[in-house]
Parts: structure tokens; sequence; C-alpha cells
């Protein structure tokens, strides 16, 4: 190569590393014309000179510029109200794209375009909108921890497709979103473009994958000036109707409610709900639990999901504590009662009076988060058989939630908060205050995170103590090579449990992880990282090993777009269980051992789709084992109707753990156990507004004992030959659910649900899973028919029509 020839390719590197690495700009048009939102894009005032254009491939092969026959042209215009958003999305076989209907928030098998929009131009959090081929709206606020898709925005779109490729007009209210005070708007901007069958998504700013961080890399929205923001003010009434039927007898409610949604400024929204109606949340998934924690739930319920990112922060808050389970354990009443008194009555759930969360971020970056809910004073019902009286007595006072947070954001990628949870219980009942103190700093690149945390609780109870937890992390988030270095301490006493939720304390931990990745597809891989974490747990009062394990993961996806994960773990010291024994400073020694799994799951793109993961854990000790599997097929019949079918089996041999305490001592078990799950969900979509939706769950489950032991005080076991209790369980448990949903106007659903379930205990165990499956299905099921009108109301269109 000539000397001429290395100088030209060395600036037509440079010159292209730093167009890439510029941000681009794009100018908004103000309009005062009406623009009806049909995607057609035909009225005049969309001919504009400014055109987002030339994207890039996000991933699989980062950098690469869009083909000329997928061209992408978008132009945004702004009034008063809101901004509005047109995107020409070229296609040179558009018989090809991809348009499965689903609903609100499920991406499904179609392409998509999105608009991220950043207000205050930070590079701390996105509002993102996307918009499906078939008009399936979703939406989400977005930092680089998470993508927050329980929050639900009002906003206009429509979706068609034609000879060209297809085409997307949106109208995004301000209402939507937050910005600056600002007479001169300056906004963070990119749009994305998904082009399903490829596998492929293109950003109009590109995303350096090398680069960890993905909000900080967008481009630059200007020309919005001078906008007068109308008062964000929604009503959302609803009104609900439940008709109940069992073998016990039948019953009718009747609800309503109120939810409110107020925008205190441009930076800042109250949400407030009314007698909250929960009656139509997603059943939990009972199973037979054998462990010495309580079970963990997901939270299904919308006040307590949408938009409450910033109470995530610390890992304070779990939000299940609000109207969970009573203080007062029905085993501990029980005890209390004298021989002839039973309890007849006892809630297992508290009622929400109310709650209200006001949360936002200001121009300065100081994000804002305040949560308050009150939960009733509930009552058990004990009866005495003597007198033939019944008296109630009190095992959930009046009690009072608070999240606190403040959020400090800086230099477009750093942040430190301060979080408070605290929980008031009316009376003598017990009390509890934990603050926190984070951090989390990068480097202008992001090429390196350092973060940590320290953390403090108070509990007043009948005997009061406090605790802390304390972190540091040091990682490199940027480049094919990573590396994480974490440390933390957590004393005995730290309890967050009463508005947070916590399993392990009183240890001191070490963690290294290491990955590569390849940034551009292979000749074999689309993508590929190896990642490699040693972690190392001790108890802090004995010394004794609690966790350590050394771990290797691979995950991958083929040219064909077919996913693979690999997985070992090896515990190759041994631990001790400080937990299971179920009695303060008592502990169980856990054999080493190593686990392992693969899973794979065909592309998702074609109509019938398979994923499965067998898993395989061998112990240090004679006979014990577990094996399994997870297999799932998934038919989509065509782009309104799919059904899924998942199993996933698990077979324990000769498992170990806790049983009974007796005046003898800490009884262990030798058991097996199986645990068969079936669930099938199917989907119909009538249009991208309506949809009939199948959830159906059947859980079985046993544990079947064969040999006692007594643990002893050095945390092995000997055999106990005298204990002959029957604590044999067999667990059954059936849910079904068919619903229909309707969003017949922005912010406005009906939805209709029939709910069948049922809950068989018992300790005589059945190991066949049809008469099991038989057994449930002819049980006491309980039938629910629900009905639920909800209605968005916007304050400035009511005033305008008055």
């Amino acid at each position: 190569m000539s000397k001429f020839h290395s100088i030209a390719l060395f600036f037509l590197i440079f010159f292209s590393y730093t167009v890439y690495s510029q941000k681009k700009t794009l100018q908004a048009k103000s309009i005062t014309g009406n623009i009806t939102i049909d995607g057609k894009i035909n009225e005049e005032i969309w001919k504009t000179e400014s055109v987002a254009t030339d994207f890039i491939m996000f991933e699989p092969d980062n950098g690469r510029p869009i083909s000329n026959d997928k061209k992408t042209e978008v132009k945004v215009l702004y009034d008063n109200d809101a901004i509005y958003i047109s995107a020409l999305l070229y296609d040179n076989e558009p018989e090809k794209i991809q348009r499965e209907i689903t609903k609100r928030d499920v991406f499904g098998v179609s392409d998509h375009f999105s608009v991220y929009i950043n207000g205050f131009n930070d590079g701390q959090q996105d509002f993102r909108f996307f918009v499906s081929a078939a008009g399936v709206q979703m939406d989400c606020l977005a930092t680089e921890d998470l993508e927050d898709f329980t929050w639900d925005a009002i906003w206009d779109s429509e979706a068609t497709v034609t000879e060209f490729g297809w085409v997307v007009e949106m109208k995004i209210p301000y209402a939507a979103l937050r910005f600056s005070k600002a007479d001169k708007q300056t906004w963070g901007l990119n749009f994305m473009r998904e082009i399903k069958r490829d596998v492929q998504k293109y950003t109009w700013n590109r995303i350096d994958t090398k680069i960890g961080a993905v909000i900080p890399q967008a481009g630059i929205l200007q020309g919005i000036e001078s906008i007068q923001t109308p008062t964000r003010l929604f009503l959302i009434p609803y009104s609900s109707a439940y008709y109940q039927q069992s073998d016990i007898g039948s019953d009718m409610t009747l609800k309503a409610g109120l939810d409110i949604k107020y925008g205190i400024n441009d930076s800042f929204t109250l949400d407030a709900i009314l007698v909250p109606d929960f009656g139509q949340t997603k059943f939990d998934n009972a199973v037979l639990y054998l462990e010495p924690f309580e079970q963990q739930f997901a939270e299904n319920r919308p006040f307590f999901t949408e938009g409450t990112d910033l109470f995530s922060k610390g890992g304070l808050f779990y939000s299940r504590r609000i109207g969970g389970s009573p203080i007062l354990e029905q085993e501990i009443l029980e005890y209390q009662l004298s021989p002839n008194q039973e309890i007849s009555n006892f809630p297992s759930t508290v009622d929400v009076l109310n709650a209200v969360k006001i949360s936002g971020r200001n121009e300065k970056g100081l994000g804002i988060g305040f949560l308050n809910a009150v939960t009733e004073k509930t009552y058990a019902t004990i009866r005495d058989n003597n007198s033939n009286t019944t008296l109630k007595e009190v095992i959930q006072p009046l009690t009072n939630y608070n999240m606190l947070v403040l959020d400090q954001r800086f230099n477009q990628n750093s942040s430190v908060s301060f979080v408070n949870a605290n929980t008031t219980r009316n009376g003598g009942f017990r009390d509890a205050n934990v603050s926190a103190l984070l951090f989390d700093l990068n480097t202008k690149a992001n090429k390196y995170n350092l973060s940590g945390d320290f953390k403090y609780s108070a509990i007043n109870d009948f005997k009061d103590y406090n605790g802390f937890k304390a972190s540091l992390n040091f990682a490199k988030t940027s480049g094919r090579y990573r590396y994480l270095f974490s440390g933390k301490y957590i004393s005995e006493n730290y309890d967050i449990n009463d508005l947070g939720i916590i399993f392990y304390t009183n240890y001191h931990a070490a963690l290294a992880n290491g990955s590569y990745r390849i940034l551009n597809p292979t000749k074999i891989f689309n993508t590929l990282k190896i990642e490699q974490e040693l972690n190392l747990e001790i108890h802090n009062i004995t010394g004794k090993i609690q966790e350590g394990w050394y771990k290797t993961v691979v995950k991958a996806t083929s040219l064909n777009n077919d996913y693979f994960e690999l997985g070992i773990v090896t515990n190759p010291l041994e631990t001790f269980d400080f937990y299971e024994p179920r009695e303060y400073g008592r502990y169980v020694y856990i054999p080493k051992r190593i686990a392992s799994y693969f899973g794979f799951e065909l592309n998702r793109n074609n109509a019938l789709t398979f994923d499965m993961t067998p898993s395989f854990t061998k112990y240090d000790e004679k006979g014990r084992f577990n094996y399994g599997v997870y297999a799932s097929p998934k038919y989509r019949f065509n782009d309104k109707l799919s059904l899924a079918y998942a199993l996933e089996y698990t077979n324990m041999k000769n498992d170990r753990g806790w049983v009974d305490s007796n005046d003898s001592g800490i009884v262990f078990t030798e058991r097996n156990r199986e645990i068969v799950q079936n669930d099938l969900t199917g989907k119909y979509s009538l249009n991208n507004k309506m949809t009939i939706n199948l959830t159906a769950r059947y859980y079985w489950s046993y544990s079947k004992n064969h040999e006692f032991f007594t643990l002893q005080n050095n945390g092995y076991l000997t055999p106990n030959s005298t204990y002959s209790e029957n604590k044999d369980r067999n667990f059954n448990s059936w849910n079904f659910d068919l619903s229909y949903s309707w969003w017949f106007a922005p912010g406005s659903e009906i939805s209709i649900l029939y709910r069948n379930y049922g809950l068989e205990r018992a300790s005589v165990v059945e190991k066949d899973l049809s008469k099991n499956l038989k057994s449930i299905l002819n049980s006491d099921l309980t039938n629910v028919l629900s009905i639920s009108i909800r209605y968005f109301i916007d304050y400035n269109a009511v005033k305008n029509k008055f």
C-alpha cells in the first residue's frame, strides 16, 4: 500500500469515527394546524426539510449503516399540546413485515419503531414510546439499570403497511413527558427501528456497544420554543362488579373508586388511589414451600408497579408488604389461645384504604419520590366453645407506610441517592425505619464505574435493635473485556422486612466477575458472551462459609438467531446454612456440590418455536442429587392467535431439610420431592385494542420423608430412630383465568374476567399425577366472574367542552 493510500485510509477511519461519535441534531417545527393521527402523513404541514435519516445498526452488527432499501425518515412537529412524529420505514419486501397483534406492552413477533425522549438531556432517563407494525403501543421509563414497562402514558399512534414499507404517526402529549421550564428546549432524542425477520435494530444516533451506557449516546432535538403546556390533571373513575360462587355459597360485590393523576409542575406528578380495587390482578403462583423464609410474590397491582422506578433504588421497597399478610401470624395466635378457644376466621390479607405517590425529576437532575399508603385495622375472629361466644383479636393495626427517595444525578451518568422506608403501626405494635445512602459514579466516557451504599435499620419492638449494611463495587463497563469487584458487610440485626424484603444477613462477602463478549457477528455467532464469577460469603460470628461458588455462564445467538445458554456452578467448599434449622444460633452442614444447565430457544420469528432447559445438581453425599427440565413449545397460528404450553419438572432425590423442633432437639429429614408445573397461555386479538387472553396453571408437588435425623451443635446430622410423626406433604393448586380486554378510548378500558381456582393440602402422598389432577378439579373450586370499567378523563378536554 502506498503512503498516499495509507494516509487516505487513516483519515477515512478517523472521519468515520468522528461522524459516528458526534451527536446528530434534529430541528422540530412549530405548527398551528391540526394533524389527524391516521398513519397516512398527508397533511401539508408535514413538509419540512429537517429529517432524521441515515440510521446505523445497533445490533447485531454494531455500526453498520442501514441499507438504502431499508432507509428510514423521521420528522418532528410540535404545538402547545404535544409533539408529533412521523416515520417512513422503507422495506423492499413489505409482504415480509412482521405484524403480530398483541395486547399493550407485549412486543410479540412484529417490526417496531420507537422514539426515546430525554426532556432534560442529562443522559439519565428516557421516556420511550414504541409502535408495532400492527399498531400496538408499548411504553416505558428507562434508565441504564432497567426498562419499566409497567409505566403507561396516554398518547396516540397509528401504523399502516404500504407498498413501499410501513408508516408510523404519533402524538405524544407533554403530559406524558418531563422537561425543564426553559423557553428554548434541548432534548435528548433517539429513534430505533427493529426489523424482526432479520433480528436487527437500527438507531438514528449511533449507539456504540463498546460503551456500557446507552442513554448518553442519544442525539439532540432542538427547535421547541415558547410552549405553554396545559394543566396535567387526569381523573380515572372505575366501577366493578364481582360474583363469587363455591360449594359454601355465593355472593356479589360492587365497588367504585377513583384514580387521580395531577401534574404538580412540568417535572413532578401526584398519583392517588381512593378505595382501590385489585380484584382483577394476576393470581399468585402458590407452591409447596418448605423453605425457612416467606414465599416472595411478584407485584401485580398497577398502582404499585406503574412508574415506581425511583422507589426501587436501594432495594428497600417490597410493595407486597402493603396489603399483605397480617403482622400477627395465625400460628402465634393459636399458641396464645386457651384450650376451649379456636380461630373461626383469620384474614390472609389486609385491605388498603388509600395510597398516594409523588414522583419526578427537575431540570437540575434531582429526582424525588414519595409514597404513602394506609392499611386498615384487621381482626381475627375467635370462638369460645364453652360459652358459645366470639371475640375479636387485632392481627394488624391501622398501619402507615412511607417511602422517600431523593436521587441527584450529575455529569450525565452519575448519581447520589438518599432513601428512607418507614412503617408505623398504631398502638403497641412493631415500628420500623430504614435509611440508605447510595452512590453510582461513572467516568465521562462510561468506561468505569464505582458504586456503593450504606444502609441503617432501626426497629422498635418489645426489644429495640439496630443494624447496618455497607457495600463497595468497582467495575469496567465498556469494551469486549469487562470486570467487577464487589465487597459487602451485613450486620446481624440489619432488618428491612417491614417495608422491604431480605433473607440473608450477618455475613460479609467478596465477589469477582469477569466477562468477554463479541461486539459484531462472527462466522458462527451473532452474539456471544462468556462470564466467570467467584463469590464467597462468611458468617460474621462463627467465621464459617455461608456460600462459596465458582460460576461459568456462556450465552450465544447463532446466525439463525437461535439462542443458547450454558451454566456451570461449582461449590467446592463445605458450607453452612444458618436459617434452615429455624432456631437462632444453630446451623446445618451443606455438602459440596456442582450444578449445571443447558438451555436453548429456537428463533422466535418462527411460527412454531421451542425452548428447553435441562438441569442437574450432584451433592457430595450418597444418593443425593436433583434433576429437572423446563420445556415450552409455542405456536403462532397467525398474527391474531397464539398458544404456548410450558412444563417444569423437578425431582430431588434424598433432599435434606428441617421438619420439626421438639423437646429432644431439631429434627431434620431425608426426603424425596417432585414438582410438576403446567402452564397454558393463549391469546386471540380481535384487533390492536381488543384481546382475549387465557392463563391456566396446574401445580402439583409432594415431599415424602423416609429417614429422620437430629441436628448436632456442630451442624452435622445424626440418625434419629424415635421420631415418627407424619410430616409428608401433598400439594395441589389450580388456577384458570379467561379475560377479555377492550381499550375503547385512550386510557379507558372495559375488562371481563372469569376466574376458577382451588387448592388442596394433604399429609398423604399420592404419586399418580392424573389422580391428583382429578382430585383438585373435583374439589370445591371457587368461581369468580367480574366486570370492570375504567374511564380516562382529561381535565383539559372537559374544560374545553364547557
